[in-house]
């Protein structure tokens, strides 16, 4: 390595290394926010921590259920605003990670707590014969999310310039263009009055192994088990470096990246429910006033009881 680049690797790790001391950022939240324009290194935020608390397990899951009926009460605000009408704000909530990041438990226990009518989950895998045949932006638009609703991705367009760099589907100029497309889709979307929370579950190599020979010591677990996995999980430098420039090429300061680190699963769960109840107050819903008279239908009502 040359002065140059070791240089470049050194300031990169003191980047991401300062973010991570921030304990949730500048904004206060949990979680890391990647700073629109910094050079990201994932690797030097520590999955085991967790920024912006002090507390420990069984406050943190306390947390998690009293935030659950925040979330839940301005989500169907969120909801509401939007009936009967074709447009309005809505949230897009990009879930990414390795294997056993956590993505189910944060589908369950963050995203569940919310009215089910109201929230659309799409689970991103390998592209169709038909999709391959179109831009990889193709079949993701369709699923942005409708006025009122909450979009979730549970892994998304991001897999498209992830495995690609790692297996090397695509050369470098291809997923510049992608960051790129990324970036043009994601601005139209915010443009359009969508909040976008993309959470990056950063989990260690060494939990993600042992997560995954859980899955093989459980009969319950053996349906979630692919060999496939310890295949990927080969590659996990390839991936961390993946992850580190896409972070990198598309935190932006209309969709910034928050590494969430996902050793610590009650933690994890705590962080994202943070950030989407967060972007569901900064849309700030408001229930919609009747379009009727109240007083004239509460006595009609009256008279029939």
């Amino acid at each position: 390595m040359n002065r140059s680049t070791k240089d470049d690797t050194t300031t990169a790790r003191r980047s991401a290394k300062d973010q991570a001391e921030k304990h949730g950022g500048e904004d206060g939240a949990l979680g890391v926010r990647i700073a629109p324009g910094s050079t990201v290194d994932v690797t030097a935020i520590d999955p085991g921590s967790t920024p912006g608390v002090d507390q420990d397990k069984e406050e943190g899951e306390k947390a998690l259920a009293e935030g659950a009926e925040k979330l839940s009460e301005v989500q169907e605000r969120l909801f509401a605003a939007a009936h009967g009408t074709e447009d309005g704000p809505a949230v897009l909530l990009v879930v990414q990670g390795m294997d056993t990041s956590g993505k189910g438990g944060i589908m369950r226990h963050v995203v569940g707590a919310v009215d089910p009518q109201g929230v659309d989950i799409t689970a991103f895998k390998a592209p169709t014969d038909e999709e391959k045949k179109h831009d990889v932006l193709w079949r993701i638009e369709p699923h942005a999310p409708a006025p009122g609703m909450i979009a979730v991705f549970d892994r998304s367009h991001y897999e498209d310039v992830l495995i690609h760099r790692v297996h090397g589907w695509a050369d470098e100029a291809e997923i510049e263009r992608r960051y790129r497309a990324i970036d043009d889709f994601e601005r139209g979307l915010v443009e359009r009055g969508t909040r976008i929370v993309k959470i990056m579950l950063h989990i260690s190599r060494q939990e993600q192994g042992e997560r995954l020979l859980e899955r093989l010591e459980r009969e319950d677990k053996h349906w979630k088990f692919n060999p496939g996995d310890i295949d990927e999980r080969a590659k996990w430098d390839d991936y961390m470096e993946a992850y580190s420039r896409a972070l990198t090429a598309t935190s932006t300061e209309h969709a910034p990246w928050i590494v969430v680190p996902a050793d610590a699963k009650w933690y994890a769960r705590l962080a994202v429910q943070d950030r989407l109840l967060a972007a569901l107050r900064e849309i700030d819903p408001q229930w919609p006033a009747a379009d009727f008279d109240v007083a004239e239908q509460t006595e009609r009502l009256r008279a029939t009881l």
